[in-house]
């Protein structure tokens, strides 16, 4: 079967599958049923529309997701710097953020903090949820179009910063990396590029700067890839933020962020990268057995609030090495 994507051009599709594309849908392969997934032909598509609702396949449970991401050439990464608690299942395969029900989780590059990042993020819908909980999603190509140039400019000179400090509020710095050897996390920050200092009361912060935007290893083009948005401080509950400042001062915040030289970022600018990821958004809702695969570098993704039980299973692999910003004068 062959369908026609949104340039015009032919796309050639195995008898019986059939790809839905429609302006502000996730795009949609459906399969005449359950059975092996043809991962060259699914990634062949991820690399032409940035993700691919895959509908029919009929995940049933965390093994599932581990078999699908082995046949698209997967591996799972272990997650480390994690920000929300998730249940660790073998192969990679992990439990979906734990973030409250009826909260926006807004859009985010999986990882885009990191020294290494998964260039490749699958989720697994296991039980869909009675109202909302879409995995939304948004292209990195178009949120650049649509923001500001003098803001783009200003990032991709500068890069961008992320503080996180490390206490009892959230995850421990212990559950973050992995391991309670103080050592070992100070191994690792050193070969992922933190700067790292333990507090006076057992805690730990560290610092990164990162590139706001990346070329496409395989499209060549320019993409924005980073949390600045996601992780700033006006992010925070606002009477949490107050508690917290009272208690540990603004440096003590559990994250912040800032451009690469150390500058603020305003508000206005968190509010106009907010925008431009919702003018970009492609929603499709879940359905128990659906397999969602994400262009990680080019395509954010984030969650509508929910109601009723949601049970979705998250992969990621594929990793690439991300060269850290420099810091300018």
């Amino acid at each position: 079967m062959t369908t026609v994507d949104e340039a015009g051009s032919a796309v050639p599709l195995p008898d019986g599958w059939h790809l839905t594309l429609e302006e502000g849908r996730t795009p949609i392969l459906h399969l005449p049923g359950p059975g092996p997934l043809p991962g060259q032909e699914v990634r062949a598509l991820v690399d032409r529309h940035g993700a691919v609702l895959v509908r029919g396949l009929g995940l049933a449970s965390p093994g599932d997701l581990a078999a699908a991401a082995e046949e698209l050439g997967v591996t799972g990464m272990v997650e480390r710097e994690g920000f929300t608690s998730r249940q660790a299942y073998p192969d990679g395969v992990y439990s979906a953020s734990e973030w409250a029900d009826e909260d926006q989780l807004c859009m985010h590059h999986e990882l885009s903090y990191a020294a290494v990042v998964p260039s490749i993020a699958l989720f697994g819908c296991l039980v869909a949820p009675e109202r909302g909980g879409t995995t939304t999603v948004a292209d990195g190509e178009r949120v650049l179009d649509l923001l500001p140039d003098a803001l783009v400019a200003r990032f991709e000179r500068d890069g961008w910063e992320l503080t996180r400090t490390y206490y009892e509020f959230g995850l421990t710095w212990a559950e973050a990396f992995g391991t309670d050897d103080r050592a070992r996390v100070e191994e690792y920050c050193s070969s992922h590029s933190l700067d790292c200092t333990w507090t006076e009361d057992g805690g730990l912060r560290t610092r990164q700067r990162r590139p706001a935007l990346l070329r496409h290893p395989v499209t060549g083009r320019r993409v924005w890839f980073n949390q600045a948005a996601f992780l700033h401080e006006s992010a925070l509950d606002p009477l949490i933020r107050e508690y917290l400042e009272s208690l540990y001062g603004p440096e003590g915040l559990p994250f912040r962020t800032a451009y690469g030289n150390g500058d603020p970022i305003s508000t206005d600018v968190v509010d106009a990268i907010n925008a431009a990821y919702q003018n970009a958004c492609w929603r499709e809702p879940w359905q128990a057995g659906d397999l969602l695969v994400l262009d990680n570098l080019r395509m954010a993704h984030g969650r509508d609030p929910y109601e009723g039980a949601r049970e979705v299973l998250a992969l990621f692999g594929a990793p690439i090495r991300v060269t850290p910003a420099a810091a300018t004068p």
